[in-house]
């Protein structure tokens, strides 16, 4: 693939429409948080007929008999190029939009697809694909950022035929607002912390010992609310531990969350091709109507090799995008080291973009109106976000090494 169908175009064309008409007017709201993103994307489900397409997807899989798959799961079903286009269009103008769409169907619903009893999907997954409920994934804590398991903190202990959970969660993407909540939870059972198994369980709000905080005030991605989950004496039927099994491989989740991390690193390319395409188109405008000593700056060199670097980045991001849409069109998912390969890079690239992005407009870009300053938060935000890029580095050596 070197370039978009017809097809993906008109509908690339379609959603910077919608973008137009339906987000780039509620910026401010969204960046100051007193608007959360939920009720646009419901929207944009509607408009585009996201919902009726998830709700005639979840029947189909729910009425296969229980073991035959997932039929391809619900965060591309089929349509790998029309969600990536989507996404990446999101991200140039609202990263965070993004963030907690992702965060609930490509994490919360997916988690539940592939590991959940048929039972639990019936009850989860309607809600979920439709964005008529909005996901979170818990699993980051205090003390256990890129350490996620050997960290971890936040126990389950068995009580008769129920569990109790105790702990704490942060920094958790549509936590203060989320319907339906994934929580990773070590159970209790005397070996040493760092080796306990984990489970996973699905808590709803509400929730009696559940208490979501509210939303933290952050550097970027402000338009997605990210807060603190807490858990006190929470008591969960063995309904809610996902798989209804301790053991197998509907068990331990360990390897299910590495899954779920690929899924997530793969996803930061698209984001860094909107944010690098959103940043070049605004930086040619400028340099083509910002005059100084008479002329306009495009015709100074400096600024040429700027938006030549842009052009690069551009290229390179968009052409790792094009081959993820085929490996994934293939029926195959990227290893962890790769998916971890492409977030590293992506990320960086998308960061230096956005930073040169400021310096070309010079004072205007330190403004929040240009929104170049808003797209130069978005960005620093992939370098952390899905796992350090420290973290990446370690991830694709280990894969080169084989261990």
């Amino acid at each position: 693939m070197i370039e978009w169908s017809e097809t993906e175009l008109l509908i690339r064309d379609a959603i910077r429409e919608f973008v137009d008409k339906e987000i780039r007017p509620h910026l401010d709201a969204l960046e100051s948080g007193t608007l959360p993103p939920y009720d646009i994307i419901r929207k944009m489900f509607a408009s585009f007929g996201i919902d009726a397409l998830a709700r005639e997807s979840v029947s189909k899989l729910l009425s296969k008999s229980p073991g035959s798959g997932s039929g391809g799961g619900l965060a591309f079903g089929g349509q790998e190029a029309m969600a990536l286009i989507a996404v990446s269009e999101l991200a140039g103008v609202s990263l965070g939009i993004v963030a907690s769409l992702g965060v609930s169907i490509g994490l919360t619903a997916q988690t539940i697809l592939t590991k959940g009893t048929q039972a639990q999907k019936e009850r989860w997954l309607p809600g979920l694909a439709t964005f008529e409920k909005v996901g979170a994934w818990a699993i980051t804590e205090p003390d256990s950022g890129s350490d996620a398991f050997g960290g971890m903190k936040t126990s389950v202990r068995r009580d008769g035929d129920e569990y109790v959970l105790n702990g704490q969660k942060t920094f958790i993407t549509n936590g203060p607002y989320a319907d339906t909540i994934i929580v990773y939870a070590k159970l209790d059972e005397g070996s040493e912390v760092r080796d306990r198994k984990v489970l996973t369980f699905v808590l709803d709000k509400g929730m009696p010992g559940l208490t979501q905080g509210k939303p933290f005030k952050k550097m970027g991605m402000m338009s997605s609310p990210t807060g603190e989950l807490f858990f006190s004496d929470v008591r969960l039927g063995r309904d809610r531990l996902l798989g209804e099994s301790e053991t197998g491989r509907d068990g331990d989740s360990k390897a299910e969350v590495k899954s779920g991390f690929a899924v997530e690193r793969i996803g930061v390319a698209a984001l860094a091709l909107g944010i690098i395409n959103e940043c070049h188109r605004l930086c040619v405008d400028y340099a083509k109507n910002r005059k100084l000593w008479g002329q306009e700056i495009g015709r100074f060199q400096l600024i040429q090799l700027k938006l030549a670097k842009m052009e690069v980045a551009r290229i390179n991001v968009q052409n790792m995008v094009f081959q993820l849409v085929e490996t994934l069109r293939a029926g195959k998912m990227p290893t962890l080291a790769e998916a971890s390969a492409m977030k590293l890079y992506s990320s960086e690239a998308a960061t230096e973009v956005a930073m040169e992005a400021v310096q070309l407009f010079g004072g205007n870009g330190y403004m929040a109106e240009y929104r170049v300053e808003q797209l130069a938060r978005d960005a620093k935000s992939l370098m952390i976000y899905a796992g350090s890029n420290e973290i990446q580095v370690t991830h694709i050596a280990k894969g080169l090494l084989g261990r």
